[in-house]
């Protein structure tokens, strides 16, 4: 497909993962003269069509799907397939990253590491790329506590699962290329849903509590698993790609790290009383011990929870806070700004809510076939 016509040639890793899915809606919706190509692994070609079927069909008419691999070499992909990247790509926003922190050392290290070096490695190759936006996270903080500045990578942290270790080892190896390629990082923090629809893929990190809240009975006390008294750092999904839309369209950004952040985040107390003020319940004032869950949480038997609550609890008891500067400044006059949690608390509960009765609706529906079979 020739770039003539088309103001911008876009690729895009990661699809159709939630946080891909959306940077190519976001793309295709506010670029209506953008070419978008995206690497779809061969085991999510099924998700990827039913991603693309929900399209507008002209925005469906401006993707071009090639089945790859982002940590592959090459992509994945053959080599006239990687020649016409090469020769037609302006844009990459580089989001196929592995950030739950359950999966093993060498998943994460095999698509966090290398399909970062991938992505180095074609932006060497591109003969008018203009652009690499690679979307990291603020994870790579690891255990630091105070003010986190964007600038700062290596601080001396220790890092809680291979995913933020591998993650920061990534920006290692772009911050070595950036001399070279036209390099910008985002770091977003905890990633919530869509703050217009509350729309998100997976109900963990901070949803483990959310759900906890509302859908446990009426007159059950849920007590927080933490003093509460850090700051909880959540940032909504569509300002997440608006922002990095926005950092990837600007040449000065280029060679700099922008967080994505809530610059007044609440505190994670204020967080879940929130929460359950929209869910009809109250939360009592006491709070279980942080060392006291994590016991509980790693007793045998308790397979079911993994390791995902246990490194969401020492998330939401560190004390940190992360500098948004830069792109409060690389933002500015956009109109664009992270939305305060108060401001879609509404839209995240809703969500979670109609999630708990499809899920209620579908067991209903499977007990009753098991009862009767003839039915």
């Amino acid at each position: 497909m020739s770039r003539r016509g088309y103001e911008r040639v876009y690729l895009v890793t990661g699809f159709p993962t939630f946080r891909g899915r959306k940077m190519v809606e976001h793309l295709l919706e506010a670029e209506p003269r953008c070419l978008v190509y995206v690497v779809v692994r061969s085991k999510f070609t099924r998700e990827a069509e039913e991603a693309l079927d929900h399209l507008p069909r002209e925005q469906r008419a401006r993707i071009v799907a090639l089945e790859g691999d982002a940590a592959s070499m090459d992509l994945g992909l053959s080599g006239q397939e990687y020649r016409e990247l090469a020769s037609r790509v302006e844009h990459i926003h580089h989001v196929a990253q592995v950030t739950y922190p359950g999966v093993d050392r060498a998943m994460a290290e095999g698509v966090n590491i290398g399909a970062t070096r991938e992505i180095i490695e074609l932006g060497r190759v591109c003969r008018d790329l203009k652009t690499i936006v690679v979307h990291s996270s603020a994870l790579v903080s690891g255990n630091r506590t105070g003010l986190v500045l964007e600038e700062e990578l290596s601080a001396g942290q220790l890092f809680r699962t291979p995913v933020e270790e591998t993650l920061a080892r990534a920006e290692r190896l772009l911050r070595s290329a950036m001399g070279e390629l036209p390099i910008a990082v985002v770091r977003p923090t905890q990633l919530v849903g869509d703050s217009r629809t509350g729309e998100v893929d997976r109900l963990d990190g901070p949803y483990l509590l959310i759900l906890l809240i509302v859908s446990s009975p009426q007159d059950f006390p849920v007590l927080l698993p933490t003093r509460g008294d850090a700051p909880m750092h959540l940032v909504p999904i569509d300002y997440v790609v608006r922002a990095a839309h926005r950092i990837g369209m600007q040449a000065d950004a280029m060679g700099r790290t922008f967080h994505l952040a809530d610059p007044r985040p609440l505190s994670v107390r204020r967080v879940f009383e929130l929460v359950a003020r929209s869910g009809g319940k109250k939360l009592p004032s006491g709070f279980i011990p942080t060392n006291v869950t994590k016991a509980l949480l790693s007793a045998p038997g308790v397979n079911l929870l993994s390791r995902s609550p246990r490194a969401f609890l020492d998330l939401i008891a560190t004390p940190v806070r992360y500098d948004t500067r830069n792109t409060e400044e690389i933002l500015r006059g956009s109109g664009l700004s992270c939305p305060p949690f108060e401001s879609y608390v509404e839209e995240i509960v809703a969500y979670v809510k109609h999630r708990v009765e499809q899920r209620r609706a579908r067991d209903e529906a499977e007990e009753a076939e098991v009862l009767d079979p003839l039915s």
